[in-house]
């Protein structure tokens, strides 16, 4: 609108490109924005060529992303777990067979079968805890190398960390449950002669 030398309003047609609106609280953003978007239509003769970004519609489009990425992650970890934790079965299985005689051993001596478990389940712990070890430690590298090569903060959990250990140290306890219970239930004559 530009005024003409002789105090009347003439009317120019203006072009734009973005029109903000800040209102004051935020439940009065979903019906200002119904409003909004009728008065354009109106305005533009019901051609729907405006497009209206309401912060709120952002938002939960940004938290759909995050639980889409957050179910994709926990699939990817779960799709890990289950193969560290085979693989510490198959090692646990190599072992007992390797460790045939000694099992054979510690019975004629007198061990119980829920002692040779015991045993098993400790080392299958033992074993995954110290992958777990190793995996807190590669993860903690990540957020260090992210903040040297991008300049952006991160912060580490130490909950988070925590829980990933133990998580990791039950999927080795778990994994060994059958290497140890095979263990166990070994015939110990049959033991004593396997060479």
């Amino acid at each position: 609108v530009s005024t003409s030398s002789g105090g009347s309003f003439k009317r120019e047609r203006i072009e734009l490109n973005e029109v903000k609106v800040k209102l004051e609280t935020s439940e009065e953003v979903e019906s200002a924005a119904h409003i909004m978007r009728d008065l354009l239509l109106e305005a533009h003769k019901q051609q729907n060529d405006v497009e209206i970004t309401v912060p709120l519609e952002l938002l939960k489009q940004e938290e759909a992303s995050k639980r889409m990425f957050n179910i994709v992650l926990a699939v990817i970890a779960s799709i890990s777990l289950l193969v560290g934790g085979i693989g510490i079965m198959n090692v646990m299985l190599a072992t007992v067979t390797e460790r045939t005689r000694e099992i054979g051993i510690r019975r004629a001596l007198g061990a119980k079968r829920k002692h040779i478990i015991q045993q098993f389940l400790v080392e299958a712990g033992v074993l995954s805890a110290l992958g777990g070890v190793v995996g807190v430690l590669l993860g903690m590298l990540v957020p260090i190398g992210i903040e040297a090569w991008f300049a952006q903060k991160t912060i580490i959990l130490v909950p988070h960390v925590l829980l990933a250990f133990g998580i990791s140290a039950a999927v080795g306890v778990v994994f060994g449950i059958y290497p140890a219970w095979r263990a166990a239930n070994m015939d110990p004559v049959e033991a004593l002669r396997h060479e």
